[in-house]
């Protein structure tokens, strides 16, 4: 069955998932937190808070994504996902600042852990709903192309993760009596949540920058063409951009002088049939060019020379 990339309004449903798993995880770990006094277990409970602004983050943006085009973005608002990713980028690197603020001083001045088996057993609970929820989102993330679902579901992973140092931290101490390994887990956690914001950020940032597709994506590109190149027609100027889930791509081809504008039209619409049929939700710009015109070779860069105006394939000042 055919997914449709460009209905964006059902992936909202997966930001609700996300937005009530943030509220669980919240308030299981702060009652970790409350019944061992854990740092470790406070920088998982304040790392829950900036996924519930994420996800919250999310469904606004998702909402607005799902929009249809209209006059003034006239190539829809698929872009507004990659303000989401980044936001929850940032947050990211917020809770770990605080997560290392918060793990230095309790590393000068160390507390006893209480009722550890308890505490851990109620984090536990919570990993597991963020672990459930994370691969929800990341399977829906890829079915759907959204970077959105994707950034949600990676920041979640992450959250595991964390949860997993921090056990590991706090069951250290509880084994060792050194106080100080909890916060220094709270470090290491730290680094680990800066890593994948920084992730999150560049990706969001190549999405607002049109960066082109793939180097595997291009390559199918070039491979679509190749069969055309072989009978005589020639392209240039082949770009390609991705905005969310929407990808664009442009070229102008170039056939013989002499062709009728019915031949050019039709061998247009088996390029772009073609394009689509390789790549999924692409959005395929064409124009055509002549062989005989030594004006078309003008159209390689982004921006054609405006000083320039050919006659009879001669330049005129």
């Amino acid at each position: 069955m055919a997914i449709d990339h460009t209905d964006r309004s059902s992936l909202k449903k997966f930001a609700w998932l996300s937005i009530a798993a943030a509220i669980v995880t919240i308030g299981l770990k702060t009652l970790a937190y409350l019944l061992t006094g854990s740092v470790g277990l406070l920088s998982d409970a304040m790392e829950s808070i900036v996924n519930l602004v994420g996800a919250l983050m999310a469904l606004a943006m998702l909402t607005v994504a799902a929009r249809p085009a209209d006059e003034e973005h006239t190539y829809g608002h698929s872009k507004a996902e990659y303000f989401s990713s980044g936001v929850e980028g940032t947050l990211i690197l917020i809770a770990a600042i605080s997560i290392g603020v918060a793990a230095v001083e309790r590393f000068i001045a160390p507390k006893p852990l209480e009722q550890i088996g308890l505490g851990l057993a109620v984090s536990v609970v919570a990993s597991a709903v963020n672990f459930g929820a994370a691969m929800i989102l990341r399977r829906a993330g890829k079915r759907y192309q959204s970077v959105t679902l994707d950034a949600n579901s990676r920041h979640l992973m992450t959250d595991v993760w964390t949860s997993a140092g921090v056990l590991v931290g706090v069951g250290a101490v509880a084994l060792t009596d050194w106080e100080r390994l909890d916060p220094m887990v709270a470090v290491l956690v730290a680094c680990n949540i800066v890593w994948t914001g920084t992730k999150i950020i560049r990706t969001s940032v190549l999405g607002l920058m049109d960066t082109a597709l793939p180097p595997g994506e291009q390559e199918r590109l070039k491979q679509v063409l190749e069969p055309y190149t072989k009978d005589g027609i020639q392209y240039h100027a082949l770009r390609s951009r991705q905005a969310g889930a929407r990808k664009f791509v442009s070229l102008h081809v170039i056939v013989p002088g002499g062709w009728t504008v019915n031949q050019g039209h039709q061998l247009l619409e088996r390029v772009e049939a073609d394009i689509r049929k390789t790549l999924p939700n692409v959005t395929v710009f064409t124009h055509l060019e002549s062989l005989d015109d030594p004006a078309s070779w003008d159209d390689v860069t982004l921006d054609r020379r405006g000083d320039t105006q050919r006659s009879g394939g001669k330049e005129n000042r």
